[in-house]
């Protein structure tokens, strides 16, 4: 945490200015480390001793926003727009934070600003994506991923941004083949693995779905989405019982996996288990609502 100073007036200008310089590159430091708390004690006091200064506001925005505390992030990020009104980085990151309340309309407002002073911002292209996708405007939001994807090819996280979306419109060939453009990049990348096997399962490939996930497995032996999928996939086989040991221990990594619920419900079903089945549904549908 910052070491603080009872009395800034008992600086000079310069000594002022020095030590806000020193604060603001350690609270860097910190956001590396994911430290925003210890962060943003040390922009708070080099705020103080320079309060001029965009950068330390935006700085400390951005952790607050990390860690969830919204408003006071908004509030930090309208400071340092105040004082450097055309800094793409702040509007990003406030768009972010008005994504992330739900405020999706200033959101792309903030988006769209940001990308007329910075139009090629991988990071701000995909959280325009994100927005589009949750204002259900999916073929705008497949424009911007196409668009990130042409301005590197390179980036496996790309392929796979596209692939989940082509996934959830229901176009899984094109998802396949995205995610196969990412493992292109990065042939470890549990992700691609665990979401292209998903994808084959959906479209009916089992033996080459079961392959992707056990090679995401191997990869990853507690990635609870892999185990969920290759449960699926193995009942598709006809091996309940390897299947049950994968949802067992997907539900136990994450104990609120609804779709791990209904999957093993439906499997229990199968088997006249019908008692545990009950169980496994009325736990899904606690889930779903809230409760």
């Amino acid at each position: 945490m910052s070491e603080g100073i009872k009395d800034h007036s008992e600086l000079s200008e310069a000594a002022a200015q020095s030590r806000a310089s020193v604060l603001r590159s350690r609270a860097e430091s910190y956001i590396a480390l994911s430290r925003h708390d210890a962060a943003i004690a040390d922009l708070t006091e080099a705020i103080a001793l320079a309060p001029d200064n965009a950068r330390a506001w935006r700085l400390r925005g951005e952790s607050h926003r990390v860690i969830e505390r919204y408003e006071a992030a908004l509030e930090d990020f309208g400071e340092a727009l105040r004082l450097e009104p055309d800094s793409a980085y702040a509007l990003g990151s406030r768009g972010q934070t008005y994504a992330a309340m739900g405020r999706l309309d200033e959101a792309m407002d903030d988006f769209e600003h940001a990308l007329t002073l910075a139009p090629d911002s991988l990071w701000i292209l995909e959280a325009k994506a994100d927005a589009l996708v949750d204002l259900d405007r999916l073929d705008e939001a497949l424009a911007e991923h196409s668009k990130i994807i042409s301005l590197n090819e390179e980036l496996a996280y790309s392929w796979v941004a596209r692939g989940d979306l082509y996934q959830r419109m229901q176009l899984y060939s094109e998802a396949i083949d995205d995610y196969g453009k990412a493992l292109e990049a990065d042939p470890d990348y549990v992700r691609a693995l665990s979401r292209r096997g998903e994808a084959l399962r959906m479209a009916d490939r089992y033996e080459e779905a079961l392959a992707d996930l056990n090679r995401a497995l191997e990869l990853e032996p507690g990635n609870d989405r892999a185990l969920g999928s290759r449960g699926a996939v193995l009942s598709e086989l006809g091996d309940n019982e390897g299947a049950l040991r994968d949802l067992d221990a997907a539900i136990e990594l994450d104990p609120d996996y609804v779709w791990a619920f209904r999957v093993r419900g439906e499997i229990l079903q199968e088997l006249d288990r019908h008692e545990e089945a009950i169980s496994d549904f009325t736990r899904a549908l606690r889930l779903d609502s809230g409760d």
